[in-house]
């Protein structure tokens, strides 16, 4: 089978190849799954320069790792322990490449069966391959301090791709929903998604717009935390969460006493190293929101499978939507 494939640290037209290998078996409690679509990540640039000596393993006769953690397929073989009447299922793919050198950008990967969801009658493998870490983030982010159900929640870039998805799953559970954006087009994104408030962060009022237009918010899911701490802490409400999903190059000053003050809880989330009882439930709630058909895709930019450095380039450019390789 074709894969991407990488065996170092570097840059993506450096590091990034397209091999043949050997197509996987499941072991037990895995599925192997037909890859349909592989979805690309902000975290797979990471996984690219910054994997470990102990990150790289046997893929066929080859040692490096397959990138890429979300996607969706079909399944067609299933290990020991697992259903066989999930042969054919469709799915959408979560955390493929944690633990294993086995991601989605390849035409076929294993993953446990835990981490293949069915996909519900009349989804497309856009949206599938949409969720993964930005929906399953987005959910963590705002049900890890209890429901978020008559709360404010302030979401940061929300058009972005978690962002996108806290402003649905909110709403789905409640939440009354603050965003900021950069500009008209990312605004339209976000009132489409459901948002109850849009404000343009650059505007010289926009603490003003938030606390006039929802109030002080009670939880905030925060993308750039170095950048938007002042903004936030103007308008969090005492006892508020702030919940940071990212890390920029250089690391916030916390004004200690300023945090103190209003008693307010600095949450940081990583899906990689969070618990899994959390997780195996916003597969659950999110799986349910598809067959209501309450979510909706991200502005999808395919790619080729041998265009995978290309892909890589585009999401490093900041490209609103998501980038998938195509490998139907």
């Amino acid at each position: 089978m074709k894969a991407a494939f990488f065996t170092t640290n570097g840059p993506a037209k450096t590091v990034l190849r397209v091999l043949d290998v050997a197509r996987p078996e499941p072991g037990p409690g895995e599925v192997r799954v037909r890859v349909t679509l592989s979805a690309i990540n902000p975290g797979d640039m990471w996984m690219r320069t910054n994997s470990s000596p102990e990150d790289f393993g046997a893929v066929g006769e080859h040692r490096g790792r397959i990138p890429h953690q979300d996607g969706t397929g079909v399944v067609d073989a299933v290990g020991a322990g697992v259903d066989p009447s999930r042969i054919g299922e469709r799915v959408w793919l979560w955390l493929a490449g944690s633990g294993t050198p086995w991601g989605t950008a390849a035409e076929w990967t294993v993953v446990p069966s835990d981490q293949a969801v069915r996909l519900p009658e009349g989804t497309s493998d856009e949206l599938g391959a949409s969720l993964g870490i930005p929906a399953m983030t987005a959910h963590w982010c705002l049900h890890a301090d209890g429901s978020p159900k008559d709360r404010t929640v302030l979401v940061a870039a929300g058009a972005g791709a978690v962002g996108h998805y806290a402003i649905e799953l909110g709403k789905l559970a409640g939440a009354r929903i603050v965003t900021t954006v950069s500009g008209p087009e990312k605004a339209a994104l976000a009132r489409a998604a459901g948002a109850d408030l849009v404000v343009n962060y650059r505007d010289a009022d926009a603490v003003r717009q938030i606390l006039d237009g929802a109030g002080p918010a009670d939880r905030i899911i925060e993308v750039a935390l170095t950048d938007n701490l002042e903004l936030d802490l103007a308008v969090a409400a005492p006892g508020a969460t702030i919940v940071t999903y990212s890390a920029q190059p250089v690391d916030p000053a916390l004004p200690v006493f300023r945090l103190m003050w209003p008693n307010l809880v600095l949450r940081f989330a990583l899906l990689l190293t969070a618990p899994r009882e959390p997780l195996l439930r916003a597969a659950t709630e999110i799986t349910a929101a598809l067959e209501q058909k309450l979510l909706s895709p991200l502005p999808v930019h395919s790619f080729a499978l041998d265009d995978v450095a290309a892909a890589h380039e585009a999401v490093e450019s900041g490209i609103t939507g998501k980038v998938v390789l195509d490998l139907r």
